[in-house]
Formats: C-alpha cells, sequence, structure tokens
C-alpha cells in the first residue's frame, strides 16, 4: 500500500466519481479505476459500491477513508517538520549564559528569539566564564553567552553582542557616594570586593589589569565568581567593587553605583555570543539572525 494509492482512494471517495477524482489527479480514468481495485484487493473487502450514478462508500470503505486521511496528514506532518528542522524552525538548542546575564540581556533575546521559533525547544544552562567554554568543547552547549575579555579557542566564533564598562558598586552609606562621578585614583586604599581568578580571563583579569594600568594596587578583601554575589558582599559593608554597568539597573537600592571619568578605551567589557565554529545546526544560525534583529532594534550591531 503506498501513499499514492491512498490519495486515489481519497480523491474518488470525496468526489463520488471516477471521472471527477481522475480530472482531481490529473490523469486517465481507466488507470485510477485499475488503482483501486488493486487497493481493495490488497485489504481484502469492496471499498466502493460502483453504479450508473457514480459510487458509494461501504461501511469499510467509511472506515478506510477515516484512516486513510489520518495517513495522508500524518505524511504531510512529516515533511512539514523536516522542512523545519532542516530550515531551523524546530528542533533543540542547549544555551549557557553567566549569571548576571539574567538581570537583562538574556530575558530579551530569549523572549524575542522565542515569539518567532516557539516549536524550537531551549534548554538553559548557567555556568561561569571557563565552565562555558568547556561545555561549548565538549558539545554539552550549542551556545553560550560568556562574558569579555576571555580566551579564544580558534575552534570557536566569537561574536561580540554587548559593550560595556565597569562602574563603582559601594555599600549606600560610603563617604565616596558624595561624588557623581569618580576617578581610579579615588580607589586607592580602599576595600575591594574581587573577583575569583580564571584561567580564561573574564572579570577578575579585566579589573586586575584596569587597575594595575592606573597605578592603584586594591586591597582585595574577599572574593566571588559572579557579579550579584559581589554586589551582595557590597551591600554588607565589606568592600567597594567595580562591576559592568549594565547591572547596575538591577541592583539593589541600598547600593549605589557611580561612573568612573577616566576610564581608558581599552577597558571596555562585554558580552559575545560563542558557538562551535563547524557547527552546522540550523537553529544556530536562526538564533544569531534572531539576536541580530533584537539587537539592531536597540541601535546595536553584532561584531566579530
Amino acid at each position: 500500500m503506498e501513499l499514492r494509492q491512498l490519495r486515489q482512494f481519497v480523491a474518488v471517495a470525496q468526489t463520488q466519481s471516477f471521472s471527477r477524482a481522475a480530472e482531481r489527479l490529473f490523469m486517465a480514468q481507466p488507470p485510477l479505476s485499475v488503482a483501486i481495485r488493486k487497493l481493495e484487493d490488497e485489504i481484502g473487502v469492496p471499498l466502493l459500491e460502483r453504479g450508473s450514478r457514480g459510487v458509494k462508500l461501504t461501511p469499510a470503505g467509511h472506515a478506510a477513508l477515516t484512516a486513510a486521511t489520518k495517513c495522508l496528514d500524518s505524511a504531510a506532518d512529516i515533511v512539514t517538520a523536516a522542512r523545519q528542522a532542516a530550515n531551523g524552525e524546530s528542533g533543540g538548542l542547549r544555551i549557557g549564559f553567566i549569571g548576571s546575564l539574567t538581570f537583562s540581556l538574556l530575558p530579551r533575546l530569549i523572549q524575542h528569539f522565542s515569539r518567532r521559533y516557539p516549536h524550537v525547544k531551549l534548554d538553559l544552562s548557567e555556568s561561569t566564564n571557563q565552565g562555558l567554554l568547556s561545555m561549548i568543547e565538549s558539545e554539552t552547549v550549542d551556545v553560550a553567552f560568556v562574558r569579555e575579555p576571555t580566551t579564544h579557542p580558534s575552534n570557536m566564533v566569537f561574536e561580540t553582542i554587548s559593550r560595556d564598562v565597569f562602574c563603582v558598586a559601594m555599600p549606600a552609606d560610603h563617604p565616596l557616594t558624595r561624588k557623581q562621578s569618580l576617578s581610579l585614583q579615588e580607589l586607592r586604599d580602599q576595600d575591594f570586593i574581587g573577583y575569583t581568578p580564571s584561567r580564561v580571563g573574564g572579570l577578575n583579569a579585566a579589573v586586575m589589569h584596569l587597575l594595575r594600568e592606573a597605578g592603584v594596587s586594591p586591597r582585595v578583601t574577599q572574593e566571588a565568581v559572579q557579579v550579584q554575589t559581589v554586589v551582595g558582599l557590597v551591600r554588607s559593608g565589606l568592600g567597594i567593587a567595580l562591576v559592568p554597568s549594565i547591572n547596575a539597573a538591577f541592583m539593589p537600592a541600598d547600593v549605589e553605583f557611580r561612573p568612573l571619568n577616566d576610564l581608558p578605551e581599552s577597558s571596555h567589557i562585554g558580552i559575545a555570543l560563542v558557538y562551535r565554529e563547524r557547527d552546522n545546526n540550523p537553529v544556530i544560525r536562526r538564533f544569531i539572525a534572531s539576536i541580530q534583529h533584537s539587537i539592531a532594534e536597540h541601535g546595536a550591531k553584532l561584531q566579530r
């Protein structure tokens, strides 16, 4: 039994005429009659009652019509599903991200993509830069949002999706909150909340490089991995910290943030999307295009 036979049977059953069904199928009537006879012989029961005024379905024919229609619908679904998957419009995408991204950029990008491609199942995993790069390498995730600067393995593609600068986070009662902006030199002799060092770079390397270039030797009293944890330690009064300015709007009201007025151009930080260079998953292409569209709406461009 072939789909072609089922389509022919459904056409005859719906038109109640071999001649009209043949016209619909763009074929001659005699081969159509032969095909239906062969189908009945294969099934072993008559499906049609033939008469001078056309044809009528037998009880077996009614049952066969219902089953044949479902079968043809399912075959069409197979074609649709395969084409959607090949075009990246369905399937799955495993996304890694750094925790502080959940306060700002990540929700907007995920919502934008999910609205456009509701048939793609997203699986999100939080980790550090080092963990995310390892997950990309081991193919545990398909794409990841990492903090720049970081190391760039040669088999991975990095595309900057957001650029940012450091600002100063302080307890609300800190003396420096009286100023609207600060210089790096004003951070001398302050207790610092730092970031845990990582062999792939990240915020610790960026902060230490910035302070070292300014001739400021930080007195690091505590260290943490994630930005939100660092801000929590600042809130506890254990020191000040340099944090990405994008996170300032999403932090507690009893932590004050001030911009730095003498940041060098080389101190810029940001967020990059990273994926394997030779990964041919079509959903990744759709995800990148969605990010580009979302960022373009906010006046920025994706950069390699």
